[in-house]
This record gives C-alpha cells, structure tokens and sequence, in this order.
C-alpha cells in the first residue's frame, strides 16, 4: 500500500503539477482554435491565466505566507538539544555522484543552518533524513551526500545519524522515530523549509515525535515589497511549490498520515 501511494503520487504530480498542466492546457487550446473549434478557448484561458495571473499578481507570496508563518521559530531557544532531524530535499545526489562533491539545490539552508545548530549544540546528535524520491529507486540515496558534506565540513561521524530509506515526509518520520527511539523529555529540533513546515509537523506528531520546528529557507515575508523581487521563473517555482505543499497537507490529511488539515502550534 506504501509502494502504491508513493508511485501514484508521483505519477499523478507529474501530469498535474500547476505549470505543467496550463502549459498543456494552454498548447491544447491554441490547437482547437486553429482548427476552429471555440470551446478550445477555455483551456487556453486557463492556461494562459495561470501564467498572467503569476506574472501579474503576488499569487506565489499568497499562496506561501500561510504556510511559511504557521510554524515560527521558538523566541527562547532551547538550551540543551537532544537532536537536530534534518529533512532531505535540499541535496542533489545524482549531480553529487556524477561530480564527486556535494550539490545542493534552492533549499540548502535545510543543510547549513543543520550544521549551524550542530556547532552550537554539540551535545546534540545531527541527523539527517532522506533515501531517494525518484520513481526509480537504484541510485544514490540523499544520506550519502549528507554525509560526505557534513564530513567536509569537519563534524565528527560519531555524531552525525542517517536515516537513507525514506522516499518522502511520512516516511521520514515514520522510519527516523523508529531508528532514534526518542524518550519523554527530549528537545529534538526539526529543520525543513518554512512552508513545508506545517505539513512535516503534522506527519512527525503523528508518528508519535514530541518535536519543536525549526523553519529554514524562507521566500517570501509580510513586507508586500518582497512579494514582487523575484524574476516570472521564480514566481512560477514558489507558486507551484506552495500549491504542491496545500495538496500535501489534503491528501495528508484525508489518508491519515497527519491529524489535522493544517496543522498548527
């Protein structure tokens, strides 16, 4: 049942995905007004009204400021940590592999402020979270490229822990609880970007974690003058991101693997 919702999930993404479908919708459209048929107008006004509406409005920054401001960071911060679970998705493990360093993607805060927090608590363990999300499962994991940054940036192995089988955020708390076993009374921080927060903290309280978010990789903030800086392309991106994490938060939801449609502190 896992295998059939993580295949279909991404299968279903791939068609569905915001930018990919008013492309197709829009393609599809042109197509049936060149052959004269009007009802082809519609798809290429849905189409096209995606990509005028992402141009033209702060439709990225709506969409995102729920999700990024649900989960703000703890105004005292905690004075000893037991450990710092870092979500995988900010490394690109097939460039890594074909380059022989560590690549990291637009969340590589994730990666840093891990490391950051490491340093500054060395008394807690660092752990990272992360197997393969592709489809095809044969090539290297995110835990390996992990662990050859976190060795070049010198933290000692003995404190380092990954978790290398996971394929997305269930299974990321799922497979971590059961390899860390935590008890009552420890502080673990969780690192992911900000608006994947709301949904990773759903999945992690459902999986029986006592865990306190972290928020990393923010991109966008209440200013309205920061919700216009970023370039079409990267609009598109933000906006396509924040739709894919309020679907997340739905399916979540409506299959069991979070408590709460939009969870919250």
């Amino acid at each position: 049942m896992q295998d059939a919702f993580f295949v279909l999930s991404k299968l279903v993404w791939a068609v569905l995905r915001p930018n990919t479908l008013a492309l197709i919708l829009a393609v599809l459209g042109l197509a049936l007004v060149w052959r004269g048929r009007r009802f082809g107008r519609w798809p290429l006004a849905l189409g096209l009204g995606w990509y005028v509406a992402v141009f033209a409005l702060p439709v990225a920054a709506l969409l995102t400021l729920p999700l990024e401001n649900r989960f703000p960071r703890p105004a005292t911060p905690p004075a000893q940590v037991t450990g710092i679970i870092v979500l995988g998705g900010a490394v690109e493990q097939r460039l890594t592999a074909a380059r022989g360093i560590p690549a990291l993607n637009g969340a590589a805060e994730r990666m840093t402020e891990g490391v950051a927090l490491a340093l500054r608590h060395p008394e807690a363990r660092l752990v990272f979270t992360g197997g393969t999300a592709a489809v095809d499962q044969t090539g290297p994991t995110e835990a390996e490229t992990a662990r050859m940054l976190f060795t070049d940036l010198g933290l000692p192995a003995q404190r380092v822990v990954l978790e290398n089988e996971s394929r997305n955020t269930h299974e990321n708390a799922v497979f971590t609880h059961r390899l860390l076993n935590p008890r009552p009374g420890e502080t673990w921080l969780l690192v992911t970007s900000a608006s994947h927060m709301p949904r990773s903290m759903g999945v992690f309280r459902a999986a029986g974690w006592s865990i306190t978010a972290w928020p990393v990789n923010y991109t966008t903030g209440d200013d309205p003058a920061l919700w216009w800086d970023n370039p079409f392309p990267t609009k598109l991106n933000h906006a396509e991101w924040a739709l894919r994490e309020w679907v997340g938060l739905t399916v979540y939801w409506l299959t069991g693997r979070t408590g709460a449609w939009f969870p919250g502190p």
